[in-house]
């Protein structure tokens, strides 16, 4: 199947359906009325704007999560826009179906809807980036930019967006450090199509700076001092915003995910395939088997889940298995990769390593060779000899990894994260098992099926 004709097979996937657009945009105007009649009974000079995907048109089907940002006056003191923001947020949810408080930046009110999510978000009502205060205020001149640039290519937006979700490469969290919605926009935009950003994988990370706001011109200074900060931190991209050019859009873009989509950018384009935008699921395997043909050793530790929200505790995990990786490598084991995750109320950090004990030399120091207890100590040991008046003896034991484990938590020699030392101090050590819900991930882990970039 060509190119073209498998775009055509994915595009209506894809799209929203007339009966969708329907349902959103009555959605939308509902919950804007909703909000202008609250902003009003409580005597308020705020402004509501919708962002995001589902404001840009740019969303995928089935994707309906709306952002409605509360915009105060510039003048309004911060602490004032904290508590008001809140109030009114909670006042609008109060007239939805449910709601929670949410922690950014600031506290904003997470509603449900008609089945769908809505998030209240205080902000100020921003026309340049030299009005920005908060780090969402920017949402609203990223909504205004897009719109203003996007000259019909919703469809290519949404392609690159799937692209990216169906090779696991989409969402700048940072538990996962992929491509940002906002990114995928500005890239079609720069380049004109989702093939187009394909078929420039390899130029952009040679050029490695996008400039779609021309702001090395503008603000020369300014747009030079977010270049040089973001090359420092050895990032795969510098994108700056169009809107502000003290940021980098693609800051939390990690280069593993940037090297998944160099490489199945090129594969894409060799091959076409609908199994790039819907992936048919990953190999499943015996990680015992993988285990023997290797010849290598899994330890696992597994341990309740703390109750923290995902980007802290991914960071946190990974930062536990770095300390272990760390630690082990100077205890003698070679540890020759890690994985980390939480499956419900569990959450497992796993080391393949390359021993599973390793032979230790231990200097023992005897009584004085011309005693009675000298005599004993001389016959016993095989490797004897003497300093001074003392006799001293090398005896070789075997320590397991496990042991040595042990000893390295009760030591607190192992760099983890904070919130969770507690939890992997009183961890469960397996090795050369994992219980059956963690299966499947062990397999992918040491097959490195997890990461596969040949994989399709």
């Amino acid at each position: 199947m060509d190119v073209e004709a498998v775009l055509q097979e994915v595009l209506p996937r894809i799209r929203p359906t007339d009966e969708e657009r329907a349902f959103v945009e009555g959605l939308m105007r509902e919950l804007e009325g909703t909000a202008e009649e609250t902003v009003e009974s409580l005597g308020l000079d705020v402004r509501p704007y919708f962002v995001g995907s589902l404001a840009k048109n740019t969303y995928l089907a089935g994707d309906h999560d709306i952002d409605l940002f509360l915009a105060f006056p510039l003048d309004t003191p911060r602490d004032e826009l904290r508590e008001e923001g809140l109030r009114l947020g909670k006042t609008i949810a109060e007239r939805l179906d449910s709601y929670e408080i949410a922690y950014a930046e600031h506290p904003y009110v997470r509603a449900r809807y008609r089945g769908v999510s809505v998030d209240l978000v205080p902000c100020y009502d921003v026309e340049s980036w030299r009005d920005v205060k908060t780090a969402v205020d920017r949402s609203i001149l990223h909504n205004r930019w897009v719109l203003k640039n996007l000259e019909g290519r919703n469809d290519e937006v949404r392609l690159l967006k799937r692209f990216l979700k169906g090779i696991n490469a989409y969402g700048s969290e940072i538990y996962v450090r992929g491509f940002s919605g906002y990114l995928a926009e500005i890239l079609v935009i720069k380049y004109g199509s989702f093939l187009d950003v394909l078929k420039n994988a390899d130029f952009m990370l040679r050029q490695k700076i996008i400039d779609p706001g021309n702001w090395l011109k503008q603000e020369y200074e300014v747009a030079m001092r977010t270049v040089r900060r973001e090359a420092e931190a050895d990032r795969p991209l510098i994108v700056i915003d169009p809107v502000d050019p003290r940021r980098n859009v693609a800051a939390n873009l990690g280069w593993e995910r940037y090297g998944v989509f160099y490489f199945k950018a090129h594969q894409f384009l060799e091959n076409p395939s609908e199994a790039f935008f819907f992936p048919r699921g990953q190999k499943s395997g015996s990680y015992l088997s993988e285990l023997r043909r290797k010849g290598t050793h899994l330890v696992t530790l597994v341990f309740g889940t703390p109750d923290l929200v995902e980007d802290i505790l991914l960071p946190q995990l990974e930062r536990s298995a770095r300390g272990f990786e760390k630690v082990l490598s100077r205890e003698g084991f070679k540890v020759l990769g890690w994985n980390v995750g939480h499956e419900g109320s569990k959450a497992f950090i796993m080391l393949e390593v390359d021993r599973r004990e390793r032979e230790r030399v231990m200097i023992k120091p005897g009584p004085e060779f011309f005693t009675e207890r000298g005599r004993d100590f001389y016959l016993k040991n095989e490797r004897v000899w003497l300093r001074g008046r003392r006799l001293y003896a090398e005896k070789r034991v075997k320590e397991n990894i496990v042991d040595v484990i042990l000893e390295l938590l009760e030591k607190n020699q192992v760099a983890m994260g904070k919130n969770l030392r507690g939890a992997i101090r009183n961890a469960e050590i397996l090795l050369d098992y994992v219980p059956n819900e963690l299966e499947k991930e062990a397999y992918l882990f040491l097959s490195r099926e997890k990461w596969n970039l040949k994989q399709q």
